[in-house]
């Protein structure tokens, strides 16, 4: 192997490392918003808007260190766009922390996470007026199938409730997936950072007025504080520089599979720290959620 195929495979190799390390770092994300809502008696709004907001500072220090004064330059198209990503972000808060405090950590992990490409495909085929392929309805069909068979038949309140976080899982994963639409219509036009950060700042000030009156302290200082900034500063900020350094060396496909880890690592986390078990047909409904996400991921990163 020649020295520049060598320094190619390294860098490579080191790119996968970076965003495998940021989707297990979102992966504890939901383990430390658990914890907080548990014994910290931490609201999901609460969360929700720490989370965004103590994650704008070390992003600023990034954006700012890459593109200078130009980071908070905005065409005029590119505004309202940028609008709705923050909306988007709020919702993706409310929607994914109020879903964890109901069904759990894995259901919820596992409806958003692997949900989110499945909404992409079936809002991109609705916005485009193009009528959706072959791949997309059997994502589809996975993915509904897979979320029913995770749930259950709700049996009694706690039935219900995990009913109930299912529907708040999708509405996060139709969240992120308007994150993403609205990514695709300013690429080429807003560097990511300047999307992630203003994104995240104007997010955390949408969640502001509501999560205040619900309450954005914690009863246990000790506790909450580190694993809110932890959940700001280490699995937001920091995880998102990891991943975007990390996508620089990475192939897509590569990279679409390695973040699979985030659900994984929720899943087992969740498991090991508060008993939250599968059994045999949410196993299977876990698989096929994951099998959606990989039809469309992959075939969108290999066309």
């Amino acid at each position: 192997m020649s020295t520049a195929a060598a320094v190619m495979a390294r860098s490579a190799r080191t790119g996968i490392l970076l965003v495998a390390l940021a989707s297990v770092l979102w992966g504890t994300s939901s383990i430390a918003a658990k914890t907080l809502m548990l014994h910290a008696d931490a609201t999901p709004l609460g969360v929700g808007f720490w989370r965004l907001a103590l994650s704008v500072p070390p992003l600023l220090v990034l954006g700012w260190l890459t593109l200078g004064r130009g980071l908070f330059r905005l065409s005029r198209k590119a505004v309202p766009l940028v609008a709705v990503t923050g909306l988007a972000m709020a919702f993706y808060q409310v929607f994914f922390y109020a879903a964890v405090a109901r069904a759990g950590v894995t259901v919820t992990s596992l409806v958003a996470l692997c949900g989110a490409p499945v909404v992409v495909a079936v809002l991109s085929s609705v916005l485009l007026r193009e009528p959706p392929g072959a791949r997309t309805l059997l994502a589809l069909a996975l993915a509904v199938g897979g979320t029913v068979m995770l749930v259950g038949v709700p049996d009694g309140d706690a039935g219900t409730q995990v009913l109930l976080g299912a529907l708040l899982a999708s509405g996060a994963a139709a969240s992120y997936a308007t994150v993403v639409i609205a990514g695709r219509s300013m690429a080429g036009t807003v560097h990511p950072y300047q999307t992630i950060i203003i994104g995240f700042g104007g997010g955390a000030l949408c969640l502001l007025p509501f999560a205040a009156p619900a309450g954005i302290g914690v009863s246990d200082v000790a506790l909450g504080v580190p694993l809110l900034i932890y959940l700001g500063v280490v699995t937001t900020g920091l995880s998102y520089v990891l991943f975007f350094t990390g996508m620089k060396t990475t192939p897509a496909t590569a990279a679409s599979i390695v973040t699979l880890l985030e659900a994984l690592t929720a899943t087992l986390l969740a498991w090991l720290l508060f008993g939250e078990r599968l059994g045999p047909l949410g196993m299977v409904g876990g698989v096929l959620l994951v099998a959606a996400m990989l039809i469309l991921t992959l075939r969108r990163r290999t066309d």
